[in-house]
């Protein structure tokens, strides 16, 4: 409470200098699924992201800011304030696990950021992925409990998909507040063709237009985009054709070139290994094909962005509202899809190109689609997968694959799953017109997801309790960024990580981390590896054996914190 009080002194401070009379400000977060550090343009990426380069001039870029490796986990935390563990989500949801940090539901003994704030009188809304809460699968579906979604959750309004993963044309476990529906069912949504992540912007702007202004509000948008399965409009696809035929290793180099000259990474960064060999590939231009969709899933969110952005400043609230972007986890290095369906018969796909017409039933307007990968479109195609079917269209389900992954993170190590920089390193954006001076600007603060409630409690004013419910609350994990903001430093700290048995610390420019370093009661030190994030954050010279002082350190004090945050006991074997 101490540090919440002088933070809001600091903030009184602020405003009236700049003889601005104090106002909440409204505050939205946006954040993408699967995507690497490199993919914005602003971060040095090819795609065209405008909307999200316009908010970085005109903003802050953090460069050191973190998540958690894993969209359910990394989702738990930003909601919470708390390490994904302490909220019961330190794996994925739909899991029965009795240990406490992965029961796989979100807790009662954290609250939401939108359980917070709507107690000041914000009004609070949600667009897109949730992911924190159990969801029966097949036709068990429509029974789901509803204790966790978000209404039940501190927010007035929610349109999106409760569980993690689906199609973008015909997304499963779709929900209009609180009752599941089917996109082409809605009668206050009928866009000529469904696409979810034109949903999802489009309701997002819905709750701003429909917002009563007498109260500021909350807003947490959470895109599909880009994760699996790579699905996009044609035309957007067209406008990347030919963008990637030079393969992995050179668009990896040509980003690599850009981050240093737009300041993103250190003159003295250096690339991690490249994966994949493009001259070897036996099916370039289906490898083309998924970059060029993947590229287009990101752009078209982009422009959904600029229309959130947009919606603010016809309703005269863009001023006054803090805009945060930032993703789930790096680049997905996961083949869903990648192998012919012959090898591969998990999901009941089938290989080849696309039939001249449905050869199935078409599904029911209405029907509720109850499967993550279906098996067929709406309109009777079956679903297919393998090299031969050219992602894009709803009958196709394929991920980017591990080569792309790689191009996505540069010039990080590792994907996905894992807490090497790659897996774990996001861009973060912050505009803010009336509270950020800066323009134009990086901050290089390590700071974390857990910093995000501690953020909108100082700006909320809003009181972080102690009890909610009748369940006693965990204390908050992070700090606030406002000081951050404005050009401060945070006082120096340590941030912790775990997901599957990978871990790590950090704590200055100092990093301990490994593979499955986790064992079921203790930590095995011989896969540790340390490293100097000032100087070598791509993570290729290992310092164990150079600075073994540092090593114990921080080994002892990750040792120290796991119980507590409930990274131990673990779930994960040696």
């Amino acid at each position: 409470m101490k540090h919440h009080l002088s933070l809001l002194f600091v903030i009184t401070l602020f405003l009236s200098a700049c003889n601005t009379e104090i106002e909440r400000p409204n505050i939205i977060i946006i954040m993408s699924d699967d995507m690497g550090y490199s993919d914005l343009a602003c971060y040095g990426g090819e795609i065209r992201t405008p909307s999200l380069d316009s908010l970085a001039s005109n903003g802050l870029r953090f460069t050191q800011f973190y998540n958690t490796g894993r969209c359910c986990p990394t989702r738990a935390s930003l909601l919470t304030g708390l390490y994904a563990h302490q909220t019961s989500i330190g794996h994925m949801t739909n899991i029965e696990d009795n240990l406490p940090g992965f029961r796989g539901d979100l807790g009662f003994d954290c609250v939401t950021i939108a359980e917070v704030l709507s107690e000041t009188d914000y009004n609070c809304y949600m667009s897109g992925k949730w992911h924190v809460a159990w969801v029966e699968q097949g036709e068990a579906m429509i029974h789901s409990k509803k204790h966790n979604w978000p209404l039940q959750r501190g927010f007035d309004r929610f349109y999106g998909t409760i569980l993690g993963a689906g199609s973008l044309w015909d997304p499963n476990t779709l929900v209009c507040d609180n009752e599941f529906i089917a996109p082409d069912a809605d009668p206050d949504y009928t866009p000529e063709e469904f696409y979810y992540t034109d949903a999802i912007s489009d309701h997002a702007v819905r709750y701003i237009k429909e917002h009563d202004s007498e109260n500021p509000f909350f807003m947490y948008v959470a895109y599909t985009a880009a994760h699996w399965p790579m699905h996009a409009p044609e035309d957007d696809i067209d406008k990347y054709s030919g963008a990637y035929d030079q393969g992995y290793g050179a668009i990896r180099e040509q980003r690599y070139k850009r981050m240093l000259e737009l300041g993103v990474i250190n003159p003295g960064a250096k690339m991690s290994d490249q994966v994949g060999n493009w001259d070897q590939l036996e099916n370039p231009e289906w490898e083309k094909r998924c970059m060029e969709t993947y590229a287009a899933m990101v752009t078209r969110m982009d422009a959904g962005i600029g229309k959130i952005v947009e919606s603010l400043r016809a309703q005269g609230q863009l001023e006054n509202t803090l805009i945060l972007f930032l993703q789930d986890n790096g680049g997905c290095q996961e083949e869903l899809g990648r192998n012919t369906p012959a090898t591969d018969n998990r999901w009941g796909a089938v290989g080849g190109g696309r039939a001249d017409g449905p050869t199935l039933e078409p599904m029911k307007v209405g029907e509720l689609q109850t499967t993550m990968v279906p098996s067929q479109s709406r309109d009777g195609y079956p679903v297919r997968m393998g090299p031969e079917a050219m992602p894009g269209p709803a009958d196709t389900y394929i991920a980017y694959g591990i080569g792309w992954a790689n191009v996505s993170n540069t010039p990080f190590r590792m994907y996905k799953h894992f807490v090497h920089e790659g897996g774990i390193s996001t861009p973060l954006i912050a505009h803010w017109p009336q509270g950020i001076n800066a323009k134009n600007e990086f901050r290089q603060t390590p700071s974390h997801l857990i910093d995000l409630m501690a953020t909108c409690v100082d700006l909320s004013g809003a009181d972080y309790p102690e009890e909610f419910s009748g369940h006693k609350i965990q204390h908050m994990e992070g700090m606030s960024l406002m000081p951050v903001f404005n050009g401060d430093q945070l006082p120096e700290r340590h941030i912790l990580f775990e997901h599957e048995g990978n871990a790590a610390i950090r704590k200055g420019d100092w990093k301990l981390v490994g593979k499955k370093v986790m064992a079921n009661e203790s930590t095995l030190t011989d896969r540790w590896e340390l490293y100097n994030m000032k100087s070598d954050r791509s993570e290729l010279n290992d310092l164990s054996s150079d600075y073994p002082d540092k090593f114990e350190e921080l080994r002892t004090l990750f040792e120290e914190e796991a119980p507590r945050v409930r990274f131990f006991p673990s779930k994960y074997g040696d």
